[in-house]
C-alpha cells in the first residue's frame, strides 16, 4: 500500500470514527430525563414524589408542589421553569419547577 493510500484510510477512518461518536453523544442526550414539580394530574405524578404521596400514581392534589413527572432533559422550561413564557398552560399562573415546590400540598 503505498504512503497516499495509507493517509487516506486513515483519514476515512477518523472521519467514521467522529460521526460514530457524534450519533452517540446525540442519541446518549435524547434519552435524558429530568424531574418537573408541580406539572402532574392528581394520580399522573412518577414514584417518589414527597410527603403525602409513597410511590407513582398517588398524588391527590393536582399540580401537588412535590410531586415530579419525568420529562425529555429541557422539557420542564415548557411549564414556566426560571421564568420563561410557558408554552403548556397550568392553570392559575402555575408554573413547573426543576425543584419540589411548597403550593397545592395535600392536607395532612
Amino acid at each position: 500500500m503505498s504512503k497516499n493510500n495509507t493517509s487516506a484510510a486513515v483519514i476515512a477512518g477518523s472521519i467514521a470514527l467522529a460521526l460514530t461518536q457524534v450519533s452517540a453523544i446525540q442519541t446518549a442526550h435524547a434519552g435524558a430525563k429530568e424531574k418537573c414539580y408541580g406539572i402532574s394530574a392528581a394520580g399522573q405524578n412518577d414514584c417518589a414524589a414527597g410527603p403525602g404521596t409513597t410511590c407513582a400514581g398517588t398524588s391527590t392534589v393536582d399540580y401537588q408542589g412535590n410531586a415530579w413527572t419525568l420529562v425529555p432533559a429541557g422539557d420542564c422550561v415548557k411549564y414556566g421553569v426560571e421564568e420563561t413564557v410557558a408554552q403548556f398552560e397550568l392553570p392559575e399562573d402555575r408554573m413547573g419547577s426543576l425543584t419540589a415546590l411548597e403550593r397545592d400540598l395535600p392536607e395532612a
